[in-house]
């Protein structure tokens, strides 16, 4: 049984989870959570999850290039989502980036922080569907979670996303 959410006891804030990714929606989920925390109070979590299945096939010298490569590439784009949040809200962002699967690395993250209360993810507007995230969650791949999740329609504008936020 999942341990109870400590985000409202004192010392504690209320935390927002945002994958980010190579997808055009993740955007979109940041710009939802960055502006969400700033109006509650609360703060974000960006988590980062390398999905290296085929780094384990490689000798040992490849395989922690391919990982280095990897990390800088996550590392990167979070530095590039956390410049956003701060225009946009004017708050920092606790950064993660974890080796896995993500579906067991977002779970495990929400088991580990107590102050984790929502996961934002955002759809994708392409014709190949709603986005990797949410029909991974659709599948039912997730179970386990303990947190609300809040899914940003990927089509709305700044302006859409600042009204509803």
């Amino acid at each position: 049984m999942p341990r109870r959410r400590q985000s409202h006891e004192p010392g504690h804030r209320r935390k927002f989870l945002i994958v980010i990714d190579d997808t055009p929606e993740c955007d979109r989920a940041v710009h939802y959570a960055a502006r969400r925390a700033a109006r509650t109070g609360g703060a974000l979590v960006m988590l980062s999850v390398l999905e290296l299945a085929e780094v384990q096939s490689q000798w040992l010298g490849v395989a922690d290039l391919m990982r280095a490569e990897a990390t800088d590439k996550a590392e990167q784009r979070q530095e590039h989502f956390a410049a956003r949040a701060r225009a946009l809200a004017g708050i920092d962002c606790e950064r993660i980036v974890a080796e896995g699967g993500i579906g067991e690395e977002i779970i495990k993250l929400v088991e580990a922080d107590q102050d984790i209360a929502i996961l934002v993810l955002a759809t994708g507007t392409g014709k190949e569907g709603p986005g990797p995230l949410v029909s991974a969650l659709a599948s039912g791949g997730w179970t386990g979670l303990s947190v609300p999740i809040t899914i940003v329609p990927g089509g709305l504008s700044d302006e859409d996303i600042d009204a509803l936020a």
